[in-house]
């Protein structure tokens, strides 16, 4: 049976979605028929032929190495399954090479993925965690470059952020801060959910260390898989410290060749994926290399003019009914997300409620109204968006504008 195709602007690959549209890709994406499909293969031919399945999706496995690693500019070899961002920022977190008195950079206002490890981190290994605010990078590029390098300057051994901040959608200057970070002997790692799948990456060009994505908003995937790119040159020094019986060399032999093959001193993989030290989320790949599967037939780049048209005709409809866009103004710092606060005596949590009632998902993190639309959205969807925004305005009570 051939596999469905996607299409820019075509949701027939979500025919049990009920949200008449659905703009919420910046939380959770809904699985395609193709991810769907994907899921019920894997566990029927493990139903099927129980152990002996092992081996084939073993290979598929490969395949999807591949395919993400094509998708970020690395190569194969340099990516590591992982079952959420959270996870990866852990791994790299808890084998990293710290001294101690090693400075670590975060920033106010990112989603906590990408500050609690770091906090834990500082606290386990005896670091000093450096919280920079936002708001430098969101009046400009160049203030927030300065405000890094006053940091960078007192040193520095790392630097973590976001490539997307998750409510306002701003794009950070990842190869400036890169080229930074290495200019004064630090390094950089990049939180990439909210860009993997709808904003163009290449790790290698960007100079990153270190960049890590799950699976279950942009890449379209599910909850619980994810993958984590590590720069060659920066394998060799971490720790193995989440290192388990898969992470050796050659850990399977002794299943399947024969007597004389159990051993625990097989060295430690010297790539990214000894972090994978027990059996991973089966099905979270099988359909992490569907949805993929889906996003490079489209191209990110062209996924990613389609999502700014859409927000592009979004934000002008939301200004002219008096929204506040929190959108950067220049094109090179826009993504897949259109963060607004509603015009006065409006709150976005009123907003949001009302507009979900009339089946238009979104989200409201932290009370900002986020519209995040991906590949699927047709648009000419916005001016019913827009309608139905009128509608929920005029729906709330004067009692609960402000709620």
């Amino acid at each position: 049976m051939p596999v469905p195709s996607a299409t820019l602007g075509d949701r027939s690959l979500f025919p049990d979605l009920e949200a008449e549209i659905y703009l919420a890709h910046a939380a959770i994406a809904p699985p395609s028929l193709p991810v769907r499909d994907a899921c019920r293969t894997l566990t029927d031919d493990y139903a099927r032929r129980g152990h002996e399945a092992f081996v084939r999706w073993l290979d598929e496995r490969g395949r999807l190495r591949s395919a993400l690693a094509l998708l970020v500019g690395a190569e194969a070899r340099d990516i590591a399954f992982i079952p959420s961002t959270t996870r990866g920022i852990i791994d790299v977190a808890l084998c990293f090479p710290w001294r101690r008195g090693d400075a670590i950079v975060v920033f106010s206002g990112e989603f906590p993925a990408n500050v609690t490890p770091w906090q834990r981190a500082a606290e386990l290994f005896g670091l000093e965690l450096r919280m920079l605010a936002l708001k430098d990078f969101e009046a400009s590029t160049d203030q927030g470059m300065s405000r890094l390098a006053v940091e960078l300057r007192r040193g520095v051994r790392l630097v973590a952020v976001s490539a997307v901040e998750f409510q306002t959608g701003l794009r950070m200057p990842i190869a400036e801060m890169a080229a930074a970070c290495h200019a004064h002997g630090a390094e950089l790692f990049v939180d990439a959910v909210q860009a993997a799948g709808v904003v163009p990456i290449d790790v290698v060009a960007s100079g990153v260390d270190y960049l890590a994505a799950g699976s279950h908003k942009w890449l379209m995937g599910l909850e619980g898989a994810g993958f984590l790119y590590v720069r060659p040159c920066r394998i060799g020094a971490l720790r193995p410290s989440v290192a388990g019986w898969l992470s050796h060399e050659e850990p399977t032999r002794f299943l399947f060749e024969g007597e004389g093959h159990l051993a625990y001193d097989r060295p430690i993989r010297e790539r990214a994926d000894f972090i994978e030290s027990g059996n991973v989320n089966a099905v979270g790949l099988a359909a992490l290399q569907a949805s993929v599967g889906l996003i490079t037939s489209l191209g990110v780049r062209p996924i990613f003019d389609h999502v700014t048209g859409y927000l592009d005709a979004l934000e002008e409809g939301l200004l002219a009914r008096g929204f506040e866009s929190l959108r950067a103004r220049e094109p090179e710092r826009r993504s897949g997300i259109l963060g607004v606060r509603p015009p006065k005596p409006w709150s976005s949590v009123a907003v949001h409620k009302a507009i979900t009632q009339r089946s238009v998902a979104c989200s409201v993190p932290d009370g900002v109204l986020r519209f995040a639309p991906h590949w699927p959205n047709a648009l000419s969807e916005v001016s019913r968006v827009l309608a139905l925004v009128d509608e929920a305005l005029q729906s709330i009570p004067s009692t609960e504008a402000s709620a």
